[in-house]
């Protein structure tokens, strides 16, 4: 008779990059034994590492237009979620609104990013499409019945634990419950190989960089617009739906990258002046990433930059997602003297070294 595994993981959907993705690799170097399970994987959308890994899918993978565009499976999440019946002595859940739910014959432990935005922050997740377009038009026949899914599914959970404060306070605010705050590591720093990114050969000398998923609510727009006129060079690193409507009203002096290695998201970041961060996240990794190479970042305040930027060390806020907002943080940058040094040491206390160090310690409460 075979031993059931000790630790899995779960996780949404693998279909994209983005700091969630990061968070199961890292998970997933704390436990290499442990599989994987998920609702979606597509390969080609999301980090080659997860090719080492055993990858268990639901049966909704089998339809290739929801492995390319995971929002289409919506409706189907929560029956997706409910097929993946993990058999372990412990799951970790990777949990963005879909994973918490999964099913277990162990311990469940989840590790929240943010309670579902469809349900709890609708308007700014699907931006222009809010009360018009067909996702919306499905929330507000669905809401009702996902919402009480998605209860019973933080409900099922032996532990939840938030990213940052500002997700900690939206988990009792959804949920009632009383998540302890574990950041997650920085998915990217100095110390890996550095390949140079070709369309950047001319900028090499320094610019603004923007790291994000294209979509409505990460304020993409408007840093672009915020540098419109300006003396300063913009990169913005990403990929989403907004990617081809944000090249076609970007400026000379802003330019689109997507679908770069680590290797040259490393050689961004080093040669980047500053990162910007004008959305509100529910931790931002990006500050982090660019923390390890003496970057500092501008930043909304609000969110989980709060945890993550100290204006005393490596970075300055500003208050609103505007474009006068954004423009003045730049401009009162320009005259910051910031210590690299400083900056690296701030990050060192968000390494995976931690995270790892947290989650055993979890994970140790039931395997004892």
């Amino acid at each position: 008779m075979t031993e059931r595994p000790r630790v899995a993981i779960a996780h949404d959907y693998l279909t994209q990059r983005g700091g969630a993705e990061r968070v199961v690799l890292a998970l997933h170097r704390a436990f290499p034994d442990a599989t994987i399970h998920t609702t979606l994987y597509d390969p080609e959308g999301t980090y080659p590492e997860f090719r080492d890994a055993r990858i268990v899918t639901s049966p909704i993978n089998r339809i290739g237009l929801l492995r390319r565009e995971h929002r289409a499976a919506l409706p189907l999440l929560p029956y997706a979620v409910s097929r993946l019946r993990v058999d372990a002595d412990v799951v970790v859940a990777s949990s963005s609104g879909w994973a918490h739910g999964v099913p277990t014959t162990g311990r469940k432990i989840v590790y929240c990013h943010a309670p579902a935005r469809w349900l709890y922050q609708a308007d700014a997740y699907l931006g222009d499409e809010a009360g018009r377009g067909a996702k919306a038009r499905a929330l507000d026949v669905l809401g009702g019945w996902l919402r009480r899914w998605d209860r019973r599914a933080a409900a099922s959970a032996d532990v939840y634990l938030a990213n940052s404060t500002v997700v900690r306070e939206r988990i009792a605010a959804a949920y009632g419950i009383d998540a302890a705050v574990v950041p997650p590591p920085y998915g990217v720093d100095a110390s890996g190989e550095l390949s140079p990114v070709a369309a950047l050969a001319d900028w090499e000398d320094g610019y603004l960089l923007v790291v994000s998923r294209l979509l409505p609510y990460k304020n993409v727009d408007v840093a672009i617009d915020a540098v419109r006129g300006l003396p300063e060079r913009l990169v913005v690193v990403g990929h989403g739906p907004q990617a081809e409507q944000l090249r076609a009203a970007a400026p000379e002096n802003v330019r689109l990258l997507s679908g770069l290695t680590d290797a040259e998201l490393r050689w961004t970041y080093a040669h980047a002046r500053a990162l910007v961060g004008p959305s509100l996240e529910d931790f931002g990794l990006t500050p982090l990433e660019a923390a390890t190479f003496g970057v500092p970042t501008l930043a909304l305040h609000g969110g989980g930059y709060l945890d993550t930027i100290d204006e005393q060390v490596n970075g300055l806020f500003f208050d609103e997602p505007t474009v006068a907002a954004v423009r003045a943080a730049i401009v009162s940058a320009r005259d910051r003297a910031w210590s690299a040094e400083a900056i690296r040491a701030h990050a060192e206390a968000f390494s995976e070294e931690r995270f790892h160090e947290r989650i055993r310690t979890e994970v140790s409460r039931f395997l004892d």
